[in-house]
Parts: C-alpha cells; sequence; structure tokens
C-alpha cells in the first residue's frame, strides 16, 4: 500500500481550495477540478468561525482575511419585535485567539483561489471540467471529466486518492449513495441579499430575529465600510406550504412581493427591515435543505468533503467553518504517513460523527433555538425577558452548541 503523493480534487468551492492548500503543504502534488468554466466571485455573506480561522491562519492568509473579512464582535437574537432575548460577544471580543468573520463569500473565493495559483501554480486548477465518474484500481483512482455544457469528453486523470468537494449534489456521493434521492427539504424557503446601507447597533452585530416560521438574519460584511454605512448581508426566511422549488429553480432571482410582505411591519428603530429589502437590487431564492448523515465516507482511494460529505441547515454559521475544518483534517492524516486508504479512513474517523451531531442540532434550530422557545412561550412579546426564559437556560443552549459545533473556546484556545 501506497502513502499518499498526489491527489485529485473535485470541486474549486471554499473546501475544496482550501484541501488544496493544506495538502500542499503536507507534500501532496494536487490538482483541483471546477464545473465552471470560470470561478467568479459570487454569491453572499458568510460567516467564518474561530476553529475556521485557525486553519487559515496556520495557512498564511491571516493577514489577507483582516483585509476582506469584518470581525464579527457580537451576536444577537430578538423576537419579532425586535425584543432581545440574547447577546454574546463572539471572536476576539469573546476571548477566543482568533476572530470570528463576517465576510463576502466571493471575496473569499477569490483570496483562496489567488492563494491555490501562487503555491501550486497557475495550472492546479482546472476549470471547464465535471466529474462524470471514475473508477478505483490498488494503486490509483482514475477520473473522467467531461465539459458539462456540451458533454464532450475531456479525459481521465490518474491520482493517488480523490477528494469529492464537489457540494449537495456531489457526483461521488450519488455513485456511493445512488438510492438517496433528492435533499431533504425543511419546509422553509430563504431569500438572500446583499447591499448598501445603515449600519445598526455596534456596526459589527449580527443579529437574528423571528423564531422557526418567519425569521431575519442581518450582518455587515465591509470592513473598509465608513461609519454609519455598510454592505449588509441579509437573509429572510418563511416556512411554505408544499415542496420545494424544483432544482433547476435553485438561487433564481426572484422579485421581492413574493416574501416582503410578510416583514412589512418589522421596523425595530435600531433595524428597519423592509427598507432594507426594498434598497436591494438583487434577491435570490432557494429551499433550506440538507441530507442525512451517512454511515461513511471514504471509500478505497475516495472520500467526501464538505457538502458532499454533510449538508447542513445555514444555521449557527456552520456550512463552510465545517469544509474547513475537514481539510485541515484530511491533511493531518496524511500526514501521519500511513497509507492511501488508511489515511482517508482516519480522516473520515475523525470527523464523520462530529459533523452528523451537527447536521442533527441543526434540524432543532441549533443556538436559534432560543428564539423558537420565547415565541413558544410569549408569542405577544414581554415584559420581563426572564419570565420567559431564565439566564441559564440561555447560557447552556448557547454553550451546548459551541461543543457540538467544535468552537468551546477554552478547549479550541488550548489546541
Amino acid at each position: 500500500m501506497s502513502k499518499v503523493n498526489t491527489a485529485i480534487i473535485a470541486g474549486g468551492g471554499i473546501g475544496g481550495l482550501v484541501t488544496a492548500l493544506k495538502l500542499h503543504r503536507v507534500g501532496v502534488s494536487v490538482q483541483v477540478f471546477e464545473s465552471v468554466q470560470t470561478i467568479k466571485a459570487l454569491g453572499v455573506g458568510i460567516n467564518l468561525l474561530p476553529h475556521a480561522v485557525r486553519v487559515l491562519t496556520e495557512l498564511g492568509l491571516g493577514e489577507e482575511l483582516q483585509k476582506i473579512g469584518l470581525p464579527t464582535a457580537e451576536l444577537s437574537f430578538f423576537n419579532k419585535y425586535g425584543q432581545q432575548i440574547w447577546q454574546e460577544p463572539r471572536g476576539l471580543n469573546a476571548g477566543y485567539r482568533w476572530p470570528q468573520y463576517s465576510i463576502h463569500r466571493g471575496s473569499l473565493l477569490m483570496l483562496l483561489l489567488k492563494a491555490v495559483k501562487e503555491e501550486l501554480g497557475e495550472d492546479s486548477v482546472i476549470t471547464g471540467h465535471h466529474l462524470s465518474s471514475f473508477q478505483l484500481f490498488d494503486d490509483c483512482v482514475e477520473a473522467q471529466f467531461v465539459n458539462k455544457k456540451t458533454g464532450e469528453n475531456l479525459g481521465a486523470y490518474k491520482a493517488d486518492i480523490m477528494i469529492a468537494a464537489d457540494g449537495i449534489h456531489s457526483t461521488v456521493r450519488k455513485f456511493y449513495y445512488p438510492n438517496e434521492g433528492d435533499p431533504k427539504f425543511s419546509g422553509r424557503i430563504l431569500w438572500r441579499g446583499i447591499t448598501e446601507s445603515s449600519s445598526f447597533l455596534t456596526e459589527k452585530t449580527m443579529i437574528m430575529a423571528g423564531y422557526q416560521d418567519q425569521k431575519f438574519v442581518a450582518y455587515p460584511v465591509d470592513p473598509l465600510a465608513e461609519s454609519g454605512r455598510s454592505l449588509m448581508n441579509w437573509i429572510a426566511e418563511l416556512t411554505i406550504e408544499g415542496d420545494a422549488p424544483s432544482r433547476s429553480d435553485w438561487n433564481r432571482k426572484v422579485e421581492k412581493e413574493v416574501f416582503a410582505p410578510a416583514f412589512a411591519d418589522w421596523d425595530f428603530g435600531w433595524l428597519n427591515v423592509p427598507k432594507l429589502i426594498e434598497e436591494t437590487e438583487s434577491v435570490f431564492e432557494f429551499p433550506m435543505v440538507d441530507r442525512d448523515p451517512l454511515p461513511r465516507w471514504s471509500f478505497g482511494r475516495t472520500t467526501l468533503l464538505g457538502d458532499a460529505a454533510h449538508p447542513m441547515y445555514p444555521i449557527g454559521s456552520n456550512g463552510a467553518s465545517q469544509a474547513i475544518l475537514d481539510a485541515a483534517a484530511l491533511g493531518e492524516a496524511i500526514l501521519s504517513g500511513v497509507h492511501a486508504e488508511a489515511a482517508l479512513c482516519a480522516y473520515e474517523e475523525s470527523r464523520l460523527e462530529k459533523t452528523a451531531a451537527i447536521v442533527l442540532a441543526n434540524r432543532q434550530n441549533g443556538p436559534e433555538e432560543v428564539m423558537q422557545i420565547v415565541e413558544d412561550r410569549a408569542p405577544g412579546g414581554f415584559d420581563h425577558l426572564h419570565d420567559v426564559i431564565s439566564q441559564q437556560e440561555l447560557e447552556d443552549i448557547a454553550n451546548k452548541y459551541k461543543q457540538i459545533a467544535g468552537f468551546d473556546r477554552h478547549v479550541l484556545n488550548s489546541r
């Protein structure tokens, strides 16, 4: 059995690119294959938790992250009337050794792409190549690629291992789990936008308001904005009747009238939700979906990573962060020097149960559970918060989720 010297990564998103950097650092020759012809700075805002920022900092990206990410100072939960339920410091403000960043997904992706090309070479990322099939051999894996638009066969490539970082509709996952079917729909739709708008609270606050069936999230993502203004990322969420939109409609541009009336009276004084929606030029819709946790990710010389392995609801700021942690764990498993198949199994063992726990916790609303509890107990609002929910209950919910998601401050700082 051979050690890992070469790797194919299917997918040039955040998880795939961080994995390329990490594997390169441990001595593996890597090629990344991405379906789209041109990787663009698309998307809206995401959050990177301190444990993920730690990984990126160790890869030498700390200074660049500071330029494009806004360090989140606190996270605040509110009910649908704008009454505060819970607030906690985040990142450096909470005593972590690493920040939490609110950041534009496209800016982060471009930073990672630039780093990969500089360190691994311009030809290390091959675009316009969609993974169509693969074969496992005793000493390698061979992957076949096609042009997704034309169907043209683009040839085959061999490596010691292949990492499927190809998202929630992963070709590799479907091969090993052909009867899994479509992602599981939560019954909730997300509408997302990003626009320059007035700042709120400390200008570095991430807020969530409402409850499970109706929620609004907003946070600034521009570290260079002038005081009083910021590039504001927001998400509106509603429970709907019926099935999820067809896959071909995911992330489609929609008219605001589809959802905005439900938030028409959500002016909290410190944040005017209808005004923020109105100021936004383009709004995109997609269903809140995930998949059930899998019994295994690694098969011979192939494994899954990121959304291909554990797609989860966008709750608790964990999607991109967990993919980055996957990349770090895979690199460490390979660095141990064991043969290829053993390294992939060790990686799986270190990450599968942890990520499964997050998927299941997010189905129960994760740390946002406090919003639902307050809605259930005080749907008309409250005069005194602790008549509705105790301080201890609030703290227990917040701390429990940090432990599940792997960013308990004391544990992380001691590493």
